[in-house]
């Protein structure tokens, strides 16, 4: 899965103010009536002035810190690997739809095995999962993968890459009579 979407916002999508070190910031990843996905970043005390337009596919609470200009190219390609450090990064506060987003995530990423899973953090509310290259630990809400996970993690990744495209129809009967041959 990969998705080119817009670095943190340098403003505020509601009072285009710049951000300050340590503001806490909201970002949500939106889809347009356009189909286009967008990142907005909206200062927390301004939050409720906000209202996108399109679908929310999932948003996260964290502290501004200015990026560094010298990864700004890596920065605008965003994969599955990098969404989910983006989200499970302690520091952020997620939502609900967020979680279940990570959950998700985490999944995948112990499957490609990028994420190892270390076993249950002490309270057992949460899974614990140590990216293979940098070491870093994250901790991920324990969740029942029940159906109604996958279908609304379906709806987000839906909202995220789009619809896919319709597979090409099968012809429905095939003559079960012998060809006569010479």
């Amino acid at each position: 899965m990969e998705l080119n979407l817009q670095p943190l916002s340098p403003f505020c999508a509601v009072t285009k103010n710049p951000f300050n070190e340590g503001d806490k910031v909201v970002s949500y990843l939106i889809q347009l009536p356009s189909l286009e996905i967008v990142r907005h970043d909206v200062l927390l005390e301004k939050n409720p002035e906000f209202t996108p337009e399109g679908k929310t596919a999932c948003s996260w609470t964290h502290l501004f810190k200015p990026r560094s200009k010298d990864n700004s190219e890596r920065d605008l390609k965003m994969n599955a690997e990098n969404l989910f450090m983006t989200l499970a990064d302690p520091q952020n506060e997620p939502s609900v739809e967020t979680v279940r987003l990570i959950q998700f995530l985490a999944l995948m990423l112990e499957r490609k095995k990028v994420l190892r899973p270390k076993g249950l953090n002490p309270e057992k509310s949460k899974n614990v999962y140590e990216h293979a290259k940098t070491k870093q630990l994250f901790e991920v809400p324990v969740g029942e993968l029940s159906a109604e996970f996958f279908v609304a993690v379906q709806q987000q990744l839906t909202v995220l890459v789009g619809e896919g495209k319709p597979k090409d129809e099968v012809p429905s009967a095939v003559s079960a009579e012998p060809v006569a041959t010479k």
